[in-house]
């Protein structure tokens, strides 16, 4: 029999939910049968976790060549914190070093081959910013630039609907000013493509508008009449099933209630509030147009329940099932 395909976790801000949610979901008995799972961080940090919520770690190995065949979970230690340099739910420039080298090393195994696909845990771009990455805007760009590219869009999935967004992590102002007919064609056809990998035939997508009412003919705003219809029509030209633009307020509930596969936000909040609000704990990132597949959960450090026991590691888990199920 084949050895079962590996992945990797990059486990986030040591100070954060992160490894804790990682562990907890790594019990998921599913998740055993369907790869091998490499947890890229502290193997100390990771040891006391696997003891505290009784998981079995097989193996800790500081190279990926090192993995035995039948080693279920793994730790590759990254030594790059100590103990005694963790204050459990505080931002500081030791975790953020630590969590933005956990996130280098996974994509690089992904980069070489090494690894199937990778999950990454939540860490804090402030964090981040302390340890002297300063123009840091989140995973989604940072991936991709390892990746050598300069094209990507973010996706939120769950059993119900997705969203791919037009412009992702910059403030609402930029977001404006970045959206052209050429990036909306993009997302279309990016979004249209996650579509078809993920199993859909002829996919639905139906597009937000920019302005409230999308714009109302023109009365509020030109964007949906200059930008966002000529992009449909070229898509659609191309045999995309894509429609639109329509009004965002009750786009997503529309959506729901199964108008359309797929939702194209034209910004960060536009996608993820309605998302969240309807299934928080299911929903999960994920990374387009790269050439490695990245899943991730949809929530934050929370530093504020960081160490008491209590985060949940349902999104964790379904971004591990949803990573297998984009690369089988």
């Amino acid at each position: 029999m084949a050895p079962l395909p590996i992945y990797t976790i990059s486990i986030g801000d040591p100070a954060g939910v992160g490894p804790e949610v990682t562990v907890k979901a790594c019990r998921d008995t599913v998740l055993h049968a369907l790869g091998r799972w490499v947890i890229v961080g502290e193997a100390w940090q990771v040891q006391e976790l696997a003891s505290q919520y009784d998981l079995q770690i097989d193996q800790i190995i500081h190279s990926i060549d090192e993995l035995d065949e039948s080693s279920g979970i793994a730790v590759l230690d990254a030594g790059l914190i100590k103990k005694e340099d963790v204050t459990t739910g505080q931002v500081s420039a030791a975790c953020g070093h630590a969590s933005i080298n956990y996130v280098r090393i996974a994509a690089e195994l992904c980069i070489a081959d090494k690894c199937k696909a990778m999950v990454t845990g939540p860490i804090s771009k402030e964090a981040v910013a302390a340890s002297g990455i300063d123009d840091f805007c989140g995973h989604t760009e940072y991936i991709t630039e390892l990746c050598g590219l300069n094209t990507c869009r973010m996706m939120l999935w769950n059993e119900t609907v997705c969203v791919i967004h037009v412009t992702t992590h910059c403030s609402l102002f930029d977001a404006v000013t970045r959206i052209d007919q050429q990036r909306i064609l993009e997302t279309i056809q990016i979004g249209n493509q996650a579509m078809l990998d993920l199993g859909f035939e002829n996919p639905h997508l139906c597009i937000c508008g920019l302005n409230p009412h999308a714009g109302e003919n023109g009365m509020f705003g030109s964007e949906e009449i200059d930008l966002i219809i000529p992009a449909v029509k070229q898509a659609q030209s191309e045999g995309i099933n894509v429609t639109g633009p329509y009004p965002a307020d009750t786009l997503f509930m529309q959506a729901v209630r199964g108008k359309c596969d797929m939702v194209v936000a034209m910004y960060h909040d536009q996608g993820h509030v309605p998302m969240k609000l309807y299934d928080f704990e299911h929903t999960v990132n994920v990374t387009l147009g790269l050439p490695i597949v990245r899943c991730s959960v949809d929530h934050g450090t929370a530093f504020d329940i960081a160490g008491q026991g209590i985060a949940d590691p349902v999104d964790m888990q379904t971004a591990m099932k949803l990573a297998v199920n984009l690369t089988t």
